[in-house]
């Protein structure tokens, strides 16, 4: 009976967790949040307590798991409407490679020493830091590459204003102030609170308003 009863939970909770991730978004492993690795290894361990116990009602891990659910659905939401809570919860993107240029500043403030760097260059094929123009350490950890081309004058987009919130950040890269963004957003006759997103490329600012996305 015991083992019927492992049997039985083992299923139950292979549909349920399925069922659950796919509730809480369509996610790589290798791209989870703080917040989603976090609520997975609960999970875990709420599984396997239940699992390893079987004389114990289901109830004791299924109403804990259907919590934490719950709760990630909620903070996620507040995640998705409100731009400082995400920064919060989720970090921000950090410029590790500008210009071929390698920042030991920020790579200080991420804990991301030089040995992280170059395995991750490794896994991407990049034997060495002289082949990248430009390297982006992104919230789930993974290292985004442009590599250096024969257009010298090439620039990639830079995210000013996400959803309404200006970058400040991005806006002392470019050596730019708050002033000068402000006067550009004058004559393109709008506001920052209507721009759902804004960047910085070939010395133009792009922007995309809020009313013109579906």
């Amino acid at each position: 009976m015991k083992y019927w009863t492992i049997l039985y939970r083992s299923f139950f909770f292979y549909t349920l967790i399925t069922i659950v991730y796919r509730i809480m978004g369509k996610r790589e492993i290798g791209e989870l949040s703080i917040m989603d690795f976090i609520v997975s290894i609960f999970i875990a361990e709420m599984v396997a307590i239940s699992i390893e116990n079987p004389e114990k009602s289901i109830l004791v891990s299924l109403i804990p798991i259907l919590l934490l659910v719950i709760m990630q659905i909620i903070v996620s939401y507040i995640s998705m409407k409100n731009n400082k809570a995400r920064n919060i919860l989720d970090g921000v993107p950090s410029v590790i490679i500008d210009k071929g240029k390698v920042n030991f500043k920020e790579m200080q403030t991420q804990r991301y020493n030089l040995d992280d760097l170059l395995t991750q260059l490794r896994n991407k094929s990049i034997k060495s830091i002289d082949e990248v123009d430009y390297a982006v350490l992104e919230t789930s950890g993974k290292l985004s590459i442009f590599k250096k081309n024969e257009d010298k004058n090439q620039n990639y987009p830079l995210p000013l204003i996400l959803d309404g919130t200006l970058d400040k950040k991005t806006l002392n890269q470019i050596n730019k102030t708050e002033s000068w963004l402000y006067d550009e957003l004058r004559k393109q006759n709008t506001y920052i609170e209507n721009i759902f997103y804004a960047f910085y490329k070939d010395k133009n600012l792009y922007i995309i308003e809020k009313d013109k996305i579906k």
